[in-house]
């Protein structure tokens, strides 16, 4: 232990912001079962901080020093403030800022990928950023996916519209198996940066919401593609199967330009050009 860490203090920290919190605060499930317990379980805290129930367990009982990155989840999953954060970091004996992830400034689309994107008339197209943002779209996406200026902008990431948007699980045939290679990309952006707050923001707010995300993003398995075919449900045009791509610039993969497009003379090219007579212009 450091000198300056005090494990018990830390321990009846812990105990007492997990107690004044219900699960539904944190994205759990209500069962309608009464608990034996107030507040969160200690297998609840630290499923959602991804960590064991025993090393949490040890943690409450003052028995080991977390690290600063196991702390910083803490942090999220018992909803700190800054100065609740900076007094649990104290207890533990480490500086308040270590662990203190690096928040990035919002990321613009490329004015070559925009041009790009806002001359394709008859493929649906979007620029993702980091993270999987949605930094751009053309109209012929709206239509096809879902009107994203309606999203407020620190909302418009795909992988959360995957998760929190019920259209879009009607949407996509394999919703599975496209929300899987999502986490997928996300854990391999993670691994790259490990300190990007935005990115861990998201991760917490998506674990403590869905399960399915909770379990792939602990397992951390699943590919990462850039092209393949995509069936999907749409409530105008019916059933349709795109071919899609991903285009990654020489200049850098923190952007890339996702098109998704029917080989002329096809069902689905013939639905597509429905979807662009609605005549949306171009937003970002």
């Amino acid at each position: 232990m450091s000198s300056g860490a005090r494990p018990g203090e830390l321990g009846a920290f812990l105990r007492a912001r997990r107690a004044g919190l219900s699960p539904r605060t944190v994205g759990l499930p209500d069962t309608g079962r009464r608990r034996r317990v107030t507040g969160l379980r200690r297998e609840e805290v630290a499923e959602l901080a991804e960590i064991s129930t025993a090393q949490y367990t040890r943690l409450e009982q003052g028995r080991i020093r977390p690290s600063a990155p196991v702390l910083d989840a803490l942090a999220r999953v018992l909803h700190l403030d800054d100065e609740q954060r900076a007094h649990m970091f104290d207890l533990a004996g480490h500086a308040a800022d270590s662990g203190r992830p690096v928040r990035r400034p919002a990321q613009q689309a490329r004015p070559r990928l925009l041009r790009v994107l806002h001359d394709l008339n008859r493929s649906p197209a979007m620029i993702l950023g980091r993270r999987m943002d949605i930094l751009a779209w053309n109209s012929l996406a709206a239509a096809l996916i879902t009107e994203f200026s309606e999203i407020p902008e620190k909302d418009r990431n795909f992988l959360r519209l995957l998760f929190t948007d019920p259209a879009m699980r009607e949407l996509y045939a394999d919703w599975e198996g496209i929300a899987r290679a999502g986490v997928a990309r996300l854990c391999s952006e993670a691994a790259r940066d490990p300190d990007d707050a935005r990115l861990l923001a998201l991760v917490g707010q998506l674990s403590v919401r869905d399960p399915d995300f909770r379990t792939w993003w602990a397992t951390r398995h699943g590919a990462v593609h850039g092209a393949g075919v995509q069936r999907l449900h749409h409530p105008i045009v019916g059933e349709l199967t795109l071919d899609w791509d991903t285009l990654v610039p020489a200049t850098g993969a923190d952007q890339r330009l996702v098109v998704w497009s029917a080989e002329s003379g096809t069902q689905a090219h013939d639905k597509l050009l429905i979807l662009a007579s609605w005549g949306r212009t171009p937003r970002e």
